[in-house]
């Protein structure tokens, strides 16, 4: 037998198809039970005593951990089959739906990779007077405070915490490891009598600690501030919102873990070569400032990255890449949802991808209150919707999704999933792929229901290798007609094209690609170009010093994207004195036009040759030419002893 499915329709509320799940699924259903978490706990129990048990109740989990506590066993896995399934108007067609998601629970995903943070409390609390001395008092008795006033209002005579004056002139790093730069630093002189003084100001103060509460009510001092771990920030002129902060940085003591979001490999960026700029986008997307250049690649500080996967998804080269979890768990659960949907019966499904905050409670919201999710839509919930890309869109496609929605949270940056979602379409071939923001779940039902549902692939493809891999075999399965897809600017997928007029074959965009796109003929003057692997990075556009080359955006869905074709060619030059062929026979001709009798290295008819020569014969012409640079003259003679005896002043000293 398979991992047992405890089944419950929640006091009758909902019909659970519980033969639509064993046809479907490698699990082994229970009987359809009404009242788990109450009056039949004692069946729960057992079947939790018994272990490898999915408890399909996702409400009640504080419930059944307490229960697995008792019993002193390993809390149970749950999954969710009545908010996202069985609570809807379409109930009665929801078996293909609530298998899908079953068989979702029962995969294995590896788990995100974490490094430990720690924090000993250190909190500096900045703001005016009247707002950071009341946040000190209460939270001096936990944490270490040091207030950093930014006005000159009177200073309570509360030794508790410390107080100096300034203003911050920059704040880097995160929770445990705060680094702070203030000019116009002054201490505290706490001794003499009367109200305290203060320390000659100076500039360039620094200050470590774990924890920054941010009063001023002023521009942060970080971008993407709520994405920052360890700095918090209120308006001071919210006490609600104050207290709040306050409850939240007395918790923030401790060794907490932290997620390693993304793998970064250095080799594959493309970033830059030889001082000139590629690809800059995930730098320009990054909210929180974690991506800066690093010579020829970027960097990322992990402990600056908040995970929202932008970078991952806008990435051309796949250097960096979403790691908790990978995109290969991603594409396992698509696979997943979309198989074992149809092979319950089901057509067509269409999938809602929404993050487990609002989105999560908008369907719970819909579920309970109103119409629910339609049958055929089935929920995907993301830790980070901007890490659900183009190639995740088209994935979905392939493998027999008819549709995907993408469902905005109120914090969510939108560039990335619009830009994906207009890419996407376009690899496509019709608008399968919508980006939604809605904050009200009737809204989210209505437009739902009221949604055209597009014919699926007639041939779903299994979604196996890079993202890139996973693209195209995708816009192939979608588009079988087509050879040439046209897409938007600053997509991942093109070809180069080269004025064959003005370009030189001089060959310095062969050895920048990073990609290995451009490539050269070792035996011919050829460069050549393989559209696969273009990334569209622009360096060699950027590097080329006729300008010659542009770029194009596109998707070639031919075999021939896979091979090296010929964009420019010339002919040889054949050396005068040996014949062998070396260099370019148009560049060797303006050569020798402009150099020939103008220059004075080339001014006689000998030297002028030399233009025309190879290497080797060229040194051999110079080698045995009048002027030959490689002559040493006459080779001095040598001086002896008796040299020295002869010719010196001192020849006649006794000791000679």
């Amino acid at each position: 037998m398979g991992t047992r499915l405890l089944l419950c329709d929640c006091l009758g509320s909902q019909t659970v198809d519980a033969s639509a799940i064993d046809a479907a699924t490698s699990l082994d259903p229970s009987k359809v039970y009404t009242n788990l978490c109450g009056t039949q706990a004692e069946a729960a129990a057992k079947a939790m005593e018994a272990g490898d048990v999915i408890i399909a109740c996702a409400q009640e989990g504080a419930f059944f951990d307490m229960l697995a506590e008792e019993l002193g066993i390993d809390a149970p896995n749950l999954v969710d089959i009545r908010d996202r399934a069985g609570w809807s108007d379409e109930a009665a067609k929801a078996g293909p739906k609530q298998a899908a998601l079953a068989a979702e629970a029962v995969l294995t995903l590896p788990a995100p990779k974490v490094v430990d943070v720690v924090s000993e409390g250190t909190c500096l609390i900045v703001g005016a007077g009247d707002a950071a001395f009341p946040a000190a008092e209460q939270l001096c008795e936990t944490l270490a405070v040091t207030v950093l006033q930014t006005d000159s209002s009177d200073v309570p005579m509360d030794r508790r915490f410390d107080v100096v004056r300034g203003r911050v002139r920059s704040l880097t790093g995160a929770l445990g490891q705060f680094d702070v730069r203030i000019d116009g630093f002054a201490q505290l002189l706490p001794g003499g009598r009367g109200a305290f003084t203060f320390s000659a100001p100076k500039d360039g103060a620094v200050s470590e600690c774990d924890l920054v509460i941010d009063l001023t009510g002023d521009t942060p001092f970080v971008p993407a501030p709520h994405k920052r771990e360890g700095y918090l920030r209120a308006d001071p002129r919210q006490p609600g919102a104050v207290a709040a902060l306050l409850a939240e940085a007395v918790q923030m003591v401790g060794t907490f873990e932290k997620p390693l979001y993304i793998a970064l490999e250095p080799a594959l960026c493309a970033h830059s070569r030889a001082e000139q700029t590629g690809c800059s986008k995930c730098l320009n997307i990054c909210p929180t400032g974690a991506i800066t250049s690093d010579g020829d690649h970027v960097a990322i500080d992990p402990m600056i990255c908040a995970g929202c996967g932008a970078c991952a998804a806008l990435c051309p080269s796949g250097a960096i890449a979403y790691d908790a979890p990978p995109v290969s768990a991603v594409f396992r659960r698509l696979d997943a949802l979309s198989s074992t949907y149809r092979k319950a019966g089901g057509i067509a499904p269409r999938l809602l991808v929404h993050d487990a905050d609002h989105g999560g409670e908008m369907i719970r919201l819909a579920a309970r209150f109103g119409r629910g999710l339609p049958a055929d839509v089935i929920p995907f919930a993301m830790d980070s919707l901007a890490a659900f890309g183009h190639a995740e869109m088209l994935a979905a496609l392939s493998c027999g999704f008819a549709s995907v929605e993408v469902l905005l949270a109120p914090r969510t940056e939108r560039d990335t999933p619009e830009h994906e979602a207009m890419l996407a379409n376009a690899l496509s071939g019709e608008g399968r792929v919508q980006v939604i923001d809605m904050v009200d779940p009737d809204a989210l039902s209505d437009h739902l229901y009221g949604d055209a549902v597009p014919k699926p692939v007639a041939s779903p493809s299994l979604p196996i290798g890079t993202r890139r891999q996973v693209a195209r075999v995708a816009a192939k399965s979608l588009n079988p007609e087509a050879e040439i897809l046209s897409l938007p600017q600053n997509a991942p997928y093109g070809a180069v094209l080269v004025d064959k007029d003005a370009c030189t074959l001089c060959l310095s965009c062969v050895s920048l690609c990073p990609s290995g796109a451009l490539g050269d003929n070792p035996d011919l003057p050829q460069l050549l170009f393989q559209e696969d692997a273009c990334l569209q990075c622009g360096i060699c556009a950027t590097i080329c010093p006729e300008t010659a080359i542009t770029l194009e955006p596109r998707m070639n869905l031919t075999d021939a994207a896979f091979s090296q074709v010929v964009l420019n060619e010339e002919e040889p030059f054949a050396c005068i004195e040996c014949g062998a062929l070396f260099g370019v026979k148009s560049t060797i001709e303006k050569i020798t036009e402009k150099l020939a009798g103008k220059h004075s290295m080339f001014a006689t008819s000998d030297a002028a040759k030399m233009i025309q020569m190879c290497d080797n014969c060229r040194i051999q012409a110079q080698y045995h030419s009048q002027n030959n640079p490689f002559a040493l003259g006459e080779p001095r003679i040598p001086r002896t002893t008796d040299d020295y005896l002869t010719d010196s002043p001192y020849s006649k000293r006794k000791d000679h």
